[in-house]
């Protein structure tokens, strides 16, 4: 029988009524938990048979436990299968039922769902022994230790940007004179700045100054929907912008308000000339040192705070474990609203190294990328796994060495073994880290470290960084047995302060620490489970976030915008697909039926990121309801897969390009190739400017990225192509009169 929730009473009266062993497979509860059974291919299974009925029982279950007595004395019998437990995880569990028979005894009227199992020396265990390792910090910030490398080593280069080196020296300087142009427009302490930049010099120069003026750093991105950039401002009280003339017309809609921030020109006043000497401000390490916004359940985006001594520890962590030292060059490619994005601009010169900032035409040429981070001899590089494909797919079609490629890391999407192989056999020298963690506990809190191909099904997350502990937890906050499902928390140096005046939110997730007091506690929403030498594996998550293309989505985000578009009745979003391979949102909806996809999808990038706006859009005059009343997400979500896989109307592609361009798409996107049409747009089924990289590597660049914008249905793009290798015929056999390359109604997202 499965054991349900309620007293010791109720579950010793109904192991008295069940005809079969009483069973626990996994889950919330404290009776038997699930165990770790790492070479089991199926979910291990633990049994407790109180009436001996014997050994068969460990045919399907990995542990069995009975009751005897042995001369007079009560007697625990523990067996189990050798290929799933050793000997200290079967003492573990022996020690659970020891606990759970006390609790029986003792009170018998206790909810045996809200008690813990766990010793008291294994709690410990749990709490301070799988921590990261400690560490001592420095009792400086980022920017004075930064200061300290341009004392000691001005000349040497720090960042480099389509050509153009700034030293240290430079970067210092002009982030002196940003700083002191901060402070002369009233900035105070924690006030935010919002840095409404392009990822260039300028850039990297105003995150130091808002760092050396006291101030907490607000990434904006400057392609950011207005709506959402006077959202992210007005939500962090930024008192000031530093951006440069042009940064476009988002920005400009979004500072006309009246309680607008003052507004600085970067780039005029980094090279004004004034006084370039550094300020000297004193600054708490618990002080605030940057909010990265995050999609939000409720529809509006949340800002997550990190402090200083967070930020500097994260930094330090990852100089350690990369491998990240004087004279390494670290790219520095996400983007400035994605929280990866600081350790890659600012970690190479905590220690003497250089900082590479690719922009972004680069990344999505993936041969110009390769060329690039060759030519300046990057070492440490970090990429969702997405993207990662691409670099192998490249790889794998024309084989180059990467000599001075010593780490790459991946992150933001769950990371798939086959990946990791292909890896190793491209790359047999270059280590690889699975990263993970979170905005809230200052981006990475786990690092998988890998030199080969692991044999494991799931690759794991790692052991936590130094000075972040991480938990494995029930629904009352106390860990479950080690190898059993519980929810992800965080607690140490790691986590941040909260969710930037958000009460309601930083309540919901901050909690104090139980096993630290006078510390804070995260809780994430992420399932996971600890692996035998301390490593964490990734199970899921509790809620309906998703990420796309490693940016957190809440789905609640999505359907708070399509809302509040006019003439929308009803509304809901689905994903499809899974990360890293194919992830898609798709957005269903009722009311006008005047209201197109295009249409939508306007309303929609008027109010959300790129990222965030949905694929596919499907009208319906009803949305579909459960018994409940509810919307039915399993129908839709069905329903949703069958629309990836494409529409099945319409000419089918021809014999020839048309064809053999239809298989290719169908691998990309992920769908089935059958369902493709002539006149489908490559973007209209899914795909984005990264799919749109992994087609024309897979055409082996027969035709760009910016091709594939331009001619982007099937038709138009096998004709390009046809025209550029010379073959002019009809995929068909027949003439065709060449027409104008139709325009898909789709534009082009970014990744």
């Amino acid at each position: 029988m499965t054991v349900a929730p309620g007293t010791w009473r109720d579950l010793v009266e109904a192991a008295a009524r069940a005809e079969e062993p009483l069973s626990h497979g996994g889950g919330g509860g404290a009776w038997l938990p699930d165990v770790e059974a790492p070479s089991q291919k199926s979910r291990p299974e633990a049994v407790f048979d109180p009436d001996g009925h014997g050994p068969d029982l460990l045919t399907d279950a990995a542990l069995c436990v009975s009751v005897g007595e042995d001369a007079g004395r009560p007697v625990l019998r523990l067996r189990f299968r050798r290929d799933a437990l050793d000997g200290d995880a079967g003492a573990r569990i022996a020690g659970y039922h020891l606990q759970a028979l006390r609790g029986i005894l003792t009170d018998p009227e206790a909810r045996h769902d809200r008690q813990c199992l766990l010793s008291p020396a294994e709690i410990r265990f749990q709490t301070d022994a799988l921590a990261g390792p400690l560490r001592p910090l420095p009792d400086r910030r980022f920017h004075e230790l930064f200061e300290d490398r341009a004392r000691r080593h001005p000349d040497r280069v720090a960042a480099v940007h389509r050509g153009q080196r700034w030293s240290y020296r430079d970067l210092n300087g002009r982030a002196n004179r940003l700083a002191r142009a901060l402070l002369a427009r009233g900035l105070r302490r924690e006030d935010t700045v919002g840095v409404v930049l392009p990822r260039d010099l300028y850039w990297m120069a105003g995150v130091l100054a808002v760092f050396k003026a006291g101030g907490t750093y607000l990434p904006v991105d400057p392609d950011y929907p207005s709506e959402r950039i006077a959202t992210m401002l007005g939500r962090a009280a930024c008192r000031v912008v530093l951006t440069e003339p042009g940064s476009g017309a988002h920005l400009d809609r979004a500072l006309t308000t009246p309680t607008a921030p003052d507004v600085i020109d970067a780039s005029s006043v980094a090279e004004s000339g004034g006084d370039d000497g550094d300020l000297g401000i004193p600054v708490p390490a618990d002080a605030l040192a940057y909010v990265f916004f995050t999609s939000g359940s409720t529809g509006e985006p949340k800002g997550a705070m990190v402090e200083h001594a967070g930020m500097l520890n994260h930094l330090l962590a990852k100089t350690e474990d990369l491998g990240v030292g004087a004279g390494c060059v670290v790219a520095q490619t996400a983007s400035q609203c994605f929280d990866i994005s600081l350790w890659q601009l600012l970690a190479p010169t905590l220690v003497g190294g250089r900082t590479l900032l690719v922009e972004q035409d680069a990344v999505l040429d993936v041969h110009q990328f390769l060329e690039l981070i060759t030519e300046e001899r990057v070492r440490v590089l970090q990429v969702v796994p997405s993207y990662l494909d691409v670099l192998l797919t490249a790889l794998e079609h024309g084989p180059r060495t990467l000599p001075d490629l010593d780490c790459v890391s991946v992150t933001g999407e769950a990371l798939r073994p086959d990946l990791v192989r292909r890896w190793f056999r491209v790359m047999p020298h270059t280590s690889l880290v699975n990263a993970y963690g979170l905005t809230e506990t200052s981006d990475d809190t786990n690092h998988e470290v890998m030199r080969s191909a692991p044999q494991e099904e799931r690759i794991p997350l790692g052991r936590p960084i130094r000075n972040a502990r991480v938990h494995v937890l029930d629904d009352n906050l106390m860990p479950v047995p080690l190898g059993a499902p519980g929810t992800i928390a965080f607690s140490g140096i790691c986590v941040g302060r909260g969710y930037i005046n958000d009460t309601e939110r930083t309540a919901a997730c901050y909690r104090p620490d139980p096993f630290h007091p006078g510390e804070r506690l995260y809780l994430g929403g992420d399932v996971g489970r600890w692996l035998p030498h301390g490593r964490l594996e990734y199970l899921g998550r509790r809620d309906s976030q998703v990420k796309i293309r490693g940016f957190r989505v809440e789905i609640g985000d999505v359907e708070a915008a399509l809302l509040r578009v006019p003439g929308v009745r009803d509304g809901a979003v689905v994903v499809t697909g899974t990360e890293g391979h194919g992830c898609h949102l798709v957005a269903f909806h009722s009311g006008d039926l005047a209201l197109g996809s295009d249409h939508l999808r306007h309303h929609l990038g008027e109010m959300l990121p790129a990222f965030m706006v949905p694929t596919l859009f499907h009208q319906q005059d009803e949305l579909p309801l459960t018994p409940n009343g509810k919307i039915d997400r399993k129908a839709l979500g069905a329903l949703a897969e069958t629309l990836v896989r494409g529409d099945t109307r319409g000419d089918t592609p021809r014999p020839g390009t048309e064809k053999r361009l239809a298989q290719a798409w169908a691998a990309v996107l992920g769908m089935d190739a059958s369902t493709i049409r002539r006149r489908d747009g490559f973007f209209d089924l899914g795909g984005t400017s990264l799919s749109a990289v992994q087609l024309a590597v897979a055409l082996d660049r027969v035709v760009s990225l910016r091709d594939l914008t331009a001619s982007p249905t099937l038709v138009a793009l096998a004709e390009l192509i046809d025209t550029r290798t010379g073959d002019v015929r009809s995929a068909g056999g027949g003439s065709e009169a060449k027409t104008t390359p139709e325009r898909s109604t789709r534009s082009r997202r970014a990744i």
